[in-house]
């Protein structure tokens, strides 16, 4: 209760200060949070299964089915992507998975993602926000679950265009306030997110319920227009990698989540 609070208030003075990178009143409710960060894991594996067969189950009522699903390789990334198998002192093989979160801000996706995480996998957090950053590296000194991973975790404080990598993400968790963006910098955040993925990797995301029809209302013209920019923008990718979404209600506000499966660009060999 204590760090919600506190992150409440951090969010609150930084919403008012930069409300186009930040986006959002409140940090994201544990509801959402456990949606984003579902196919973290041995969910991931499991879905991942699931996702090469012939459907996809719905995993809650409220969850909506799309068979949108993309599963032929990319040239220069192997089909299974970025994971590697490793063999723990039981004998069977255990998926290793390259995690990146995008705004994070103050870490309850991240919390989430800890939780899931294997005992090898790896998570970068790619956060613009000094101040987030200040907030994530405190907690991974000093909060026991924190600090269990603090080994395979990296903080990038920069913006995602500009993040580098030798290596693949199998699992992409995003923050990020797509809606108060430009469309130029929405097809560009996309755009890195689709070369940063590894073949069949998992991208997912969320957005708050008919926000842009609720912004469109009380908007002017040119705001208007970016908006339905925005929404072709989404749409296209929707129609093309999205194979699931879910509707988070017990979040304040409601918002979407949205999984796509991404047939990963980049040639890392």
């Amino acid at each position: 209760m204590r760090q919600r609070l506190a992150e409440t208030q951090i969010f609150w003075r930084e919403f008012r200060q930069t409300f186009t990178s930040t986006g959002a009143v409140l940090p994201s409710g544990t509801s959402l949070a456990k949606a984003l960060a579902r196919y973290v894991g041995q969910d991931h594996q499991q879905h991942a299964r699931e996702a090469s067969g012939p459907g996809i189950p719905s995993p809650a009522s409220h969850s909506h089915r799309v068979d949108n699903r993309h599963t032929s390789p990319v040239e220069g990334v192997p089909a299974t992507g970025s994971t590697a198998k490793a063999q723990p002192e039981n004998g069977h093989s255990e998926q290793v998975l390259r995690i990146l979160e995008v705004g994070p801000g103050t870490g309850p996706v991240t919390a989430q993602i800890l939780r899931q995480m294997g005992p090898r996998d790896t998570l970068d957090l790619v956060e613009l926000n000094e101040r987030f950053v200040s907030v994530l590296q405190e907690r991974l000194q000093r909060e026991p679950q924190w600090q269990a991973h603090a080994n395979r975790v990296k903080i990038h404080c920069l913006p995602i265009e500009e993040l580098t990598t030798d290596q693949p993400f199998d699992i992409i968790i995003s923050g990020l306030p797509l809606n108060n963006f430009s469309c130029a910098m929405v097809a560009a955040i996309l755009d890195r997110l689709h070369q940063l993925a590894a073949a069949q990797a998992m991208l997912s995301f969320f957005e708050y319920v008919a926000i842009r029809k609720a912004k469109s209302l009380f908007c002017k013209l040119p705001q208007r227009q970016r908006l339905s920019g925005i929404e072709q923008i989404l749409t296209r990718q929707f129609a093309a990698w999205e194979i699931d979404r879910e509707c988070i209600l017990a979040n304040v506000p409601p918002a979407w989540v949205h999984h796509l499966r991404l047939p990963g660009k980049m040639d890392f060999q």
